[in-house]
């Protein structure tokens, strides 16, 4: 029988299959071979307790996409999502995820949730700083359910996984999406600003018959792999216009005395938030290649 990985715990395996769900245990010859099911993969089972709804994966059947982080497979783009206050939105791990995202080679929404709290205006900045990086905005309400139809559109017919910081909503905007109170929510700290972290496992969770989200658990720190700081200023696409303006070659815009892209941002032209933030990721990466 021919079904998909919808969960996966502690060695067991959530198989999805017609209308049923069964708990599953993998075969010893996927560790043997190194493989692992990841959450997304369909797969071939064998029913071994139809009434206790219990099987065994027996075979991976070939994915069209696998991502690191989250370790999800058949996923079509992600999602980002952060809130416009409450707590205030950290754009360089915003920037991190995008170019992981890009790495992995999957469009990415980003989406500004809380929008109802938005009460000086932050929304308008961050949608400027965004809206010439390659990626689409959003901006949505999960509390007054503003928004929802447009990003209903950009998830329809596709499997999305969907990340976030803890307290920014995720898990609310997801039960939304979902019609049913699905996701757990979490009260946001007083105290320290940030979500408790509702989401412990990857979920995917189906919307309609070929539209499904993964839920994933939130983070709050994100470092970059595999890429070389020469590499860095492909993944800022508002770069590309200035980029010729620079007087030398391989123009690390960060310190040269003739720079397009400082002059851009000097101008305007580039968003300063974006160009600080590729700043302290080019130093990042430059650091990590001493040792």
């Amino acid at each position: 029988m021919q079904g998909k990985i919808v969960k996966g715990i502690a060695g067991f395996y959530y198989v999805n299959a017609g209308n049923k769900t069964y708990e599953c245990k993998a075969k010893g010859v996927f560790r043997k071979d190194n493989r692992k099911p990841l959450v997304g993969d369909d797969v071939l089972l064998k029913v071994l307790d139809e009434e206790k709804s219990l099987g065994n994966v027996e075979e991976l059947l070939p994915r069209r996409s696998e991502l690191i982080r989250p370790a999800v497979a058949n996923v079509d783009q992600g999602m980002v999502i952060f809130a416009v206050t409450s707590p205030a939105p950290n754009l360089n791990l915003l920037d991190r995820f995008l170019i992981m995202m890009e790495q992995q080679k999957l469009p990415c929404l980003i989406c500004f949730n809380k929008t109802d709290l938005d009460r000086d205006g932050l929304l308008e900045g961050y949608v400027k700083a965004y809206e010439k990086s390659g990626h689409e905005v959003l901006a949505v309400s999960a509390k007054e359910g503003l928004g929802m139809n447009s990003l209903r559109e950009r998830l329809q017919g596709k499997t999305t996984t969907v990340a976030g910081p803890s307290g920014v909503g995720k898990s609310s905007l997801i039960n939304l999406l979902l019609g049913e109170r699905t996701m757990e929510t979490g009260s946001l700290s007083a105290k320290i600003d940030r979500g408790k972290h509702t989401t412990r496992h990857s979920e995917l969770l189906r919307i309609d018959e070929d539209t499904y989200i993964f839920d994933t658990p939130g983070f709050s720190s994100l470092e970059i792999f595999d890429l070389e700081k020469e590499d860095l200023a492909a993944y800022y696409a508002e770069f590309e216009p200035f980029e010729k303006y620079c007087r030398f070659g391989g123009c690390s815009h960060v310190n040269e005395p003739v720079c397009g892209i400082r002059d851009a941002v000097k101008d305007g032209e580039i968003p300063r938030v974006r160009y600080e933030n590729y700043c302290q990721l080019y130093e990042e990466l430059k650091a990590k290649k001493k040792y």
